[in-house]
């Protein structure tokens, strides 16, 4: 009789367990909320912060600065980086990524003319930044373009936000929803060409995420940016970051100017390394003339490109670990990353770098070609340094009924 209520109670509790696998196997309606169809990112999520290890930077004569590494995706110094400032002209960046996605989307080309407003025009009357195009008049997408970045002409800016827009109305809508989008906090536009307005602000680390959304979205925006002069209606005017024509690695990208926000420049330098080529990202906000934005500007790209060794960890869509999948069509599934996994650390101290990985155990298929599964931990020696989402470097598809069940089974008996 012992035997049996043994085996009774054995199979009392394999009964429990297929019980569990068998409500495991058959799907059951999610009752989370639907992710948003855009999702805000949040804007420092973009690039790791600073560590408390990096070497201090020079001394920066702005209000507020900011230096990205493009490359790693590492902020490499920053001084007042989230304070509210006015942007000036540098709110032709976020003009520019959208005139440059209509264009990708078909809504322009570069042939195109668009009419040149009597508001376009008036724009362009106040302040110094114009391209003297003529009210009434028709003038080429490729032309205005030059013209708004370039020469930073208020006109040819506002006649581009109205041939993307409708109207400047509709347009600055458009630039807020994107600041949305890219999940930008501190950033509120008031116009898209910068000139002084009531709640026009954003900060030295969000004027960053958009620059760099603006060149790793368009890439052919950087042409562009790279032009020292242009001529329109017999005007020749040079561009005023004044970079361009002291550093053959600077390749962009945009100054400002106003009474309240001082002289103001994003610039970006590409250099070569040892493993291919690096890209720095500058702002500084609130220099006292052309001069200093260009001379401190060009400080800090130099001490970022100097104090830093670049270290390559993983090649892109190499296995970091391989992993064990249940109730896939695979029994495993490599992981790594699709993009390279570089690092900048302090000049000298490459050899200190390590990775450790942490896996959302168990991986439960189907599993999607770069679905997020767990992280990448870099340290250097005891310091946490940056750390990266581990990615699927394969599709793992859902295996059949009899295959879940017996995964099922073995995940209840683990």
């Amino acid at each position: 009789m012992t035997a049996f209520r043994s085996r009774r109670l054995v199979l009392s509790a394999t009964f429990s367990v297929l019980a569990s696998v068998l409500s495991a196997v058959v799907p059951v309606a999610s009752h989370a909320a639907a992710p948003s169809a855009v999702a805000a990112a949040s804007p420092t999520a973009l690039f790791a912060e600073p560590s408390t290890a990096m070497p201090q930077p020079p001394e920066v004569a702005a209000r507020a600065f900011i230096l990205q590494d493009l490359s790693t995706r590492q902020t490499l110094a920053s001084r007042n980086p989230d304070q509210s400032v006015e942007p000036a002209s540098l709110t032709k960046l976020m003009t520019a990524y959208l005139v440059f996605q209509a264009l990708q989307g078909g809504k322009l080309s570069l042939a195109q003319e668009l009419p040149v407003s009597e508001r376009a025009w008036r724009t362009g009357m106040t302040g110094a930044s114009r391209s003297f195009i003529n009210l009434n008049s028709r003038v080429k997408v490729d032309d205005l373009i030059k013209g708004m970045i370039v020469q930073s002409g208020n006109d040819a800016t506002v006649a581009l936000a109205e041939g993307v827009g409708g109207t400047v109305e509709v347009f600055v809508e458009m630039m807020n929803r994107q600041a949305q989008v890219f999940g930008l906090k501190g950033t509120r536009f008031a116009n898209p060409e910068g000139l002084t307005a009531p709640g026009h602000v954003s900060t030295a680390r969000e004027l960053s995420i958009i620059a760099t959304r603006l060149i790793t979205d368009f890439p052919n925006s950087l042409p562009y940016y790279s032009m020292k002069e242009f001529t329109f209606n017999g005007i020749k005017q040079g561009n005023r970051n004044l970079l361009l024509f002291r550093d053959a690695t600077v390749d962009g990208l945009k100054t400002g100017y106003t009474d309240a926000a001082g002289y103001c420049l994003i610039a970006t330098s590409r250099r070569p390394t040892a493993g291919g080529e690096r890209r720095l990202l500058s702002v500084v906000l609130g220099a006292a003339s052309p001069e200093a934005r260009a001379n401190e500007s060009q400080k800090l790209l130099n001490w970022g490109h100097s104090a830093f060794d670049v270290v390559k960890l993983f090649d892109a869509n190499q296995p970091v670990t391989t992993a064990q999948v249940w109730k896939g069509q695979a029994n495993t599934a490599r992981l790594g990353r699709s993009t390279p996994v570089v690092v900048v650390v302090p000049r000298g101290q490459g050899a200190s770098v390590k990775t450790t990985v942490t896996r959302n155990d168990p991986l439960i298929a189907p599993l999607s070609k770069g679905q997020a599964v767990g992280s990448i931990q870099i340290t250097l020696g005891a310091q946490p340094w940056q750390t990266l989402p581990l990615l699927s470097l394969d599709e793992v598809p859902q295996a059949g009924f009899m295959g879940r069940m017996w995964d099922a089974l073995r995940l209840g008996i683990q």
